[in-house]
């Protein structure tokens, strides 16, 4: 069986039983109904590889948000924010998420930069369960440093940049999120299980 790969080319852990089967739960109350699940947080935060992972313990399918834009582009983010720069990018973007947001029974992975328009932080918050997987600037860099696929991050001082970013953008992700994850160094099973567990905590009103 191919394993998925992340975006540094490395294989991701399954998130399996303890049999090697993989683990399906009982989806939390708050998506019970069907409701999306959506990931935020900055660029290496692991939306992606943790968004893979429950959606495998949801029995829900996996969307990636930049994915989505590039199949509709025909090409790499990079070439689009090339092309159109990132007022385009963001127009696109926008709308792909507009049109993802309306999708039931899924986990989507967001871009980093999808909450820096209001309508898209409101159309997250009130058709999905949001969860900021958060992460310190040490990790994201580290995550980030060797991935050609960051466009904003193609300046002369990265991790400055990755600074600024994430000054910028944290009290987005905070505003629109119904959780708050630090990732920090635990492993993609640990994370899931700790995200499923303070979804089963929290209350959403319908």
């Amino acid at each position: 069986m191919n394993r998925q790969v992340n975006s540094d080319g490395a294989p991701e852990p399954d998130v399996s039983c303890e049999s090697g089967a993989p683990c399906l739960v009982n989806p939390p109350a708050c998506l019970a109904d069907g409701r999306p699940l959506f990931l935020v947080g900055m660029m290496g935060a692991g939306k992606t590889t943790i968004g893979r992972g429950l959606a495998r313990m949801l029995g829900r399918e996996f969307v990636d948000l930049d994915h989505e834009l590039e199949a509709r582009c025909g090409v790499r983010v990079p070439v689009i924010f090339e092309i159109e720069g990132e007022a385009g990018f963001r127009r696109r973007e926008a709308q792909t998420l507009q049109e993802c947001t309306e999708r039931r029974d899924i986990v989507l992975a967001t871009g980093g930069g999808a909450i820096l328009a209001e309508q898209s932080r409101s159309l997250l918050r009130e058709r999905g369960l949001v969860v900021y997987l958060r992460a310190t600037l040490d990790e994201l860099f580290r995550r980030t440093s060797r991935d050609r696929n960051r466009p904003l991050l193609a300046t002369p001082d990265p991790r400055g940049t990755l600074h600024q970013l994430m000054t910028a953008r944290d009290p987005l992700y905070t505003e629109v999120a119904h959780v708050i994850i630090d990732t920090g160094a635990s492993s993609v099973n640990a994370v899931v299980k700790h995200v499923l567990t303070r979804l089963n905590n929290i209350e959403i009103a319908s």
